[in-house]
C-alpha cells in the first residue's frame, strides 16, 4: 500500500511539475490589445475570433490546444474559419475586466471556448466539458463546433433557396 502511495505522490508531483513549464498563455500579454487585433484581423479576413480562455495551470486547457494544433481537420477548420488567440486567466493576471466584458466566461470553468462576430460582439460561450469524450476530447464534436459557429453557418444567405 505505502508503495502504491509513494507513486502516487511522484506522479503528483511530475504533473504538478510539468504544468508549471508549459507556457502555452501568457500571463503578462495585454489581453484588450490582442483582442482588438484579432477583431480587427477578422473583420479584414471575413471570420469570427475564437477565444481559449484558460492557464497554463490547466491540464484541460493544454489538452485542448493539443487537439487545436495535432488534429489536421479540426486545424483546417480554425485556420479557414477563426482568429484564434489564447486569453490568460491565472493567479498573475485574470483579465477580470476582459471577461466581464465578454460575459463572464470563467463560470463555466476552464477552458472555455467563445465565439465573437466582426464587431467584436460574443455570439457563444461554449462550456468545453460537453466536448470531452473520456480523458480527451472528442474531435468529431470540436469539429461540429466549430462548424457550426463559423461565419457561413451564421450567415441568413447560408440559408436561401
Amino acid at each position: 500500500m505505502k508503495s502504491i502511495l509513494l507513486l502516487f505522490i511522484l506522479f503528483t508531483a511530475f504533473n504538478l511539475y510539468a504544468q508549471d513549464k508549459i507556457t502555452l498563455y501568457n500571463p503578462e500579454a495585454d489581453a484588450r490589445k490582442e483582442l482588438n487585433r484579432a477583431i480587427q484581423t477578422a473583420k479584414d479576413q471575413q471570420k469570427h475570433v475564437l477565444i481559449q480562455d484558460g492557464g497554463n495551470w490547466c491540464f484541460w486547457c493544454v489538452r485542448l490546444h493539443g487537439v487545436f494544433e495535432s488534429n489536421a481537420r479540426i486545424d483546417s477548420i480554425l485556420k479557414s474559419d477563426y482568429v484564434f488567440i489564447l486569453l490568460n486567466y491565472s493567479k498573475e493576471n485574470k483579465n477580470e475586466d476582459v471577461l466581464a466584458e465578454l460575459g463572464y466566461p470563467q463560470r463555466f470553468g476552464f477552458p472555455v471556448l467563445l465565439i465573437l462576430d466582426q464587431d467584436g460582439r460574443r455570439l457563444h460561450t461554449q462550456n468545453t466539458a460537453y466536448l470531452e469524450k473520456d480523458k480527451g476530447y472528442d474531435t468529431d464534436k470540436l469539429a461540429g463546433f466549430l462548424l457550426d459557429w463559423n461565419e457561413t453557418a451564421m450567415d441568413p444567405k447560408s440559408y436561401l433557396k
